[in-house]
């Protein structure tokens, strides 16, 4: 085994501070998404703003989507700052 294998801090949500932030941030940004699709499918009102399907939906897969580029960055981004 080489010494940059050896080495490597391996792939993971949880290995530093920086991956830990971003996979709690994703976990917010699928539990919001959620209750906005919800809302949506329901027709309530949030903050003022009476919600339909498609706007809980535009909701939903706006925030999924941030969701997902959140998990990615916990998963295999490395912060550059403490080298």
């Amino acid at each position: 085994m080489t010494s940059s294998t050896a080495n490597s801090s391996g792939v993971g949500p949880f290995d530093t501070r920086f991956q830990t932030g971003a996979a709690v941030l994703s976990g917010v940004f699928f539990l919001v998404a959620l209750a906005i699709g919800w809302l949506g499918y329901d027709g309530a009102e949030l903050l003022g703003t009476e919600l339909n399907v498609v706007s809980g939906a535009a909701g939903l897969m706006v925030l999924s989507f941030f969701g997902v580029i959140s998990l990615v960055v916990a998963t295999y981004m490395e912060p550059g700052f403490d080298h």
